[in-house]
């Protein structure tokens, strides 16, 4: 099959099955103010089983009962950019965007995932003269404000950070940047004091998860946490967070597992991936899956994982 006749055929083959419906108000004896899904980790590349599977992660989302007000999308949009050329990345992206329009109405917040990052890992003739090499081709692109940015909505109040920086001798490495160290501080002092706070990132702020990605211990037994699995900055994030106890949630994704920690007054969720162990099934024990996020006007709230069916 073509991709555009496949692209044309897949609302109509997933609108024949069953429409999810869930309630969280009344499990919890509230009412949600702010209620969207968290679709973090598509990888999107070409290929019928990744491109069905956006597709139909999108349209599932779309289709709640209750509805959700609009969606955040976490990170790693595309299969990866890092070690892509340029040719190859816009084909990524020309088809991320493609199934979006197709497949969403809602509006859409986007957080940089590391693999949305261009040109970084390329080993020969790499395109730092380019101007859309880094961070600037995934800005433009989703039409981001910026790399990192805020929005409120009711009584919460989103800030979006940008996770990934690169590491000179190689890699990356997640913290916060000088930079935005900066803005965030300022930030967080500038929300009102009756606003609480959603923060998210795509690798981990914290996570158990991040020390459970390889599945194993050391040789001499210590579970080991990557720099690039969660926030190298996190006891700094963390005295930093004390100040405002008006920060209730950090959401995350990043390492395709899911996990939920209440700690010092802040629940700290990792949301999995749609692509699961990228478009194989599942990752370890967790299947292709979304989440749901529910926020009281009270500042607590629920988080329900979605498994799509893919």
């Amino acid at each position: 099959m073509k991709r555009s006749e496949f692209l044309q055929n897949t609302a109509a083959v997933i609108g024949a099955s069953l429409l999810p419906s869930f309630s969280f108000a009344g499990e919890n004896e509230k009412t949600g103010t702010v209620r969207f899904a968290y679709l973090t980790d598509t990888h999107v590349k070409p290929g019928i089983i990744p491109e069905t599977g956006m597709a139909k992660a999108f349209h599932h989302a779309q289709s709640l009962k209750p509805k959700v007000d609009f969606i955040i999308n976490g990170g790693d949009s595309i299969m990866d950019s890092l070690e892509a050329d340029k040719q190859k990345t816009q084909t990524q992206w020309d088809l991320f965007h493609s199934i979006l329009k197709k497949e969403n109405s809602l509006p859409i917040y986007h957080c940089i995932g590391n693999h949305d990052v261009w040109g970084w890992f390329i080993k020969n003739d790499k395109p730092e003269a380019d101007k859309l090499y880094g961070k600037l081709w995934v800005v433009e692109t989703l039409e981001m404000p910026k790399r990192y940015y805020s929005f409120t909505k009711d009584k919460w109040h989103f800030i979006v950070l940008d996770s990934t920086q690169l590491n000179p001798a190689g890699g990356y490495i997640a913290y916060i940047d000088p930079e935005q160290l900066s803005w965030l501080q300022s930030e967080l002092a500038q929300t009102p004091k009756d606003k609480f706070i959603c923060i998210v990132s795509h690798i981990p702020i914290l996570s158990i998860c991040a020390g459970l990605f390889f599945d194993k211990t050391e040789t001499n037994g210590d579970l080991k946490i990557q720099r690039n699995l969660m926030h190298t900055d996190f006891l700094s994030l963390k005295k930093i967070f004390l100040n405002y106890p008006n920060i209730k949630v950090c959401l995350s994704g990043h390492i395709h597992l899911q996990d939920e920690i209440n700690y010092l007054g802040v629940k700290y969720y990792c949301n999995g991936a749609v692509c699961g162990n990228w478009w194989s099934g599942a990752f370890q024990e967790f299947a292709p899956a979304y989440a749901v996020i529910e926020l009281y006007d009270d500042g607590t709230c629920s988080r329900k994982m979605i498994d799509y069916g893919q």
